[in-house]
């Protein structure tokens, strides 16, 4: 009896043992289990982070020191302002995490690759050349800017390949007829994104077609191009701007003092050291227009390689479901072997000198390539606060008794929201799911104008962005001082906004694109005569 006692105490006693060391490893367990959750998590706090460091941004005139506050103040705010888990975040899952992530590594190379043909270019004496036959054929600022905003709107494959390409090719030609850095910045992003916004075959309506769940994505995109005004008044807005010979805000004193020989206005000159021109005069218009067009080729068969084209997919759904940065980094790659191997025929460029120009595009690329990193990781502090939760929660509410007014109203809420994160893609997939749960299998035509509009006010705010990637790539493609592009194109992008707004409150009552959209390019055209008119502009 005494025996059975014992053994029990001793079970019992075993057990309470097991029980105290386990039940702390279950109650870590658990905690690993439930997913950390930040005290600011879908407030309005998960914007504030983006808002400061943009308002830093324009105030420093000093980019790098002041997205690198907007990530210190986004990591406080995860973290609930302890200093071990700020530090984790903002460097292990933020700047650590980012440069992790294939698509934006991919994003990266391609930006080297294009750098280093860049300089492969120059150094060939193709950009020389091309400058001198340039001065023949285009005889004024305007015949210049003219042939910047068509180059752009022929390359409407990818922002990004646009926005370097037509920078690489038309930098000589603006700079000899005196044509700002900031305007010729202007004009690269105003013919980026709100381009390929309106171009089925592009980076940008594949990734609008896969946020349409449930519906005929390219068939919606197709339909929405008429109801896109921000896009589609943009290029209203640059062509009339030139032929009414107008500036007004900070780009009339660029564009003034740029008469007067100084392109930059500001004495940053962030690439200076980047060789533009070379002695070289062997070169002719073709070593600049051949790698241009095997760059093309091989980046739209690229993309359409990672869309399984050759595996037996229609070129339209190859398209859509293409990965854009691996897309980017085959075709730039072997355009750039191509390119080596024709000057090398040529007899322009050695493999020696090919081989020199690769250190040299890699430094002309380093502040592009450190500003889209921390932009990049501002975003993912924004992420992980839930701002686009608390964007959607606000959407929601409001989207019920404002039928006629929500067009206009999606339109604010995108331009906000891509401003304060950077992203034009992150917006849509925020804003068009929602806008297809509110109108889907009721009034499928108001859901085309609502999902244009989210289109529209992403574009907007991902082009006024100073935290944007596709602002920063169009500040390297022109070689220009990224606040300076920043706060010229500001006054021109909000100009725009204004009237694609009045444009959407028309077309929430009329429902119809041909009433909306003459109504809206007239009253652009009237708002840049009224400008003249003011401003007293001066021919130029």
């Amino acid at each position: 009896m005494i025996k059975k006692i014992k053994h029990k105490r001793i079970w019992a006693a075993s057990a309470i043992m097991l029980l105290a060391i386990c039940c702390p490893l279950l109650a870590y367990a658990a905690e690993e289990a439930e997913e950390y959750v930040p005290a600011m998590y879908a407030s309005f706090w998960a914007l504030v982070p983006p808002i400061v460091a943009i308002l830093l941004a324009l105030i420093t005139k000093e980019v790098y020191s002041s997205l690198f506050v907007g990530i210190l103040i986004g990591g406080l705010f995860y973290s609930g302002f302890t200093f071990e888990k700020t530090i984790t975040h903002v460097f292990q899952d933020g700047i650590i995490g980012v440069l992790s992530d294939s698509y934006n590594v991919g994003i990266l190379v391609f930006l080297v690759i294009l750098g280093i043909m860049v300089c492969m270019m120059n150094q060939a004496g193709g950009s020389a050349a091309f400058g001198r036959w340039a001065s023949v054929h285009i005889k004024s600022r305007v015949g210049a800017q003219l042939a910047t905003i068509l180059l752009g709107v022929l390359i409407f494959i990818d922002d990004y390949f646009n926005c370097l390409t037509v920078g690489s090719v038309m930098r000589p030609v603006t700079d000899k007829h005196n044509v700002s850095r900031a305007k010729l910045s202007y004009l690269i992003d105003a013919t980026a994104a709100p381009v390929c916004i309106i171009a089925p075959i592009s980076s940008w309506a594949a990734a609008v077609t896969g946020f349409v769940e449930g519906e005929d994505g390219l068939s919606i995109f197709i339909r929405a191009i008429p109801y896109n005004f921000y896009a589609l008044l943009t290029i209203v807005m640059m062509v009339g701007m030139l032929l009414l010979k107008v500036e007004y805000g900070p780009m009339k004193l660029h564009e003034d003092n740029a008469i007067k020989g100084d392109l930059f206005t500001t004495p940053d000159r962030p690439y200076a050291n980047a060789k533009e021109e070379t002695g070289n005069t062997k070169g002719s218009v073709i070593d600049l227009i051949f790698p241009i067009i095997v760059l093309i080729v091989s980046c739209v068969i690229g993309m359409l390689y990672t869309g399984k084209f050759f595996s037996g997919e229609s070129f339209v759904t190859a398209f859509s479901q293409s990965d854009a940065s691996v897309g980017l980094v085959l075709g730039s790659f072997f355009a750039f072997v191509i390119t080596i191997i024709f000057y090398a025929v040529r007899k322009v460029l050695k493999f020696g000198e090919s081989m020199a120009c690769i250190p040299e595009g890699f430094k002309a690329m380093v502040p592009a390539i450190l500003i889209l990193t921390l932009a990049w990781t501002l975003k993912a502090m924004t992420d992980s606060l839930g701002a686009a939760d608390f964007v959607a929660g606000a959407m929601e509410s409001s989207a019920r008794g404002l039928v006629n007014f929500l067009p206009a109203i999606i339109f604010l809420v995108g331009c906000f929201l891509a401003f304060a994160t950077g992203t034009s893609w992150g917006t849509f997939g925020i804003l068009i799911p929602i806008v297809v749960a509110v109108f889907a299998g009721s009034n499928e035509n108001m859901m085309i104008i609502s999902i244009s509009a989210c289109m529209a006010g992403a574009v907007c705010g991902d082009h006024c962005s100073p935290i944007s990637d596709t602002t920063i790539m169009a500040s390297a493609g022109a070689q220009c001082n990224h606040v300076n592009h920043v706060s010229t194109q500001l006054p021109y992008a909000i100009t725009v906004a204004v009237v694609s707004f009045i444009t959407y409150i028309i077309a929430g009552f009329v429902q119809t694109a041909w009433i909306a959209l003459p109504l809206g390019i007239v009253l652009m055209l009237a708002v840049l005569f009224t400008i003249k008119i003011l401003n007293g502009s001066k021919t130029i």
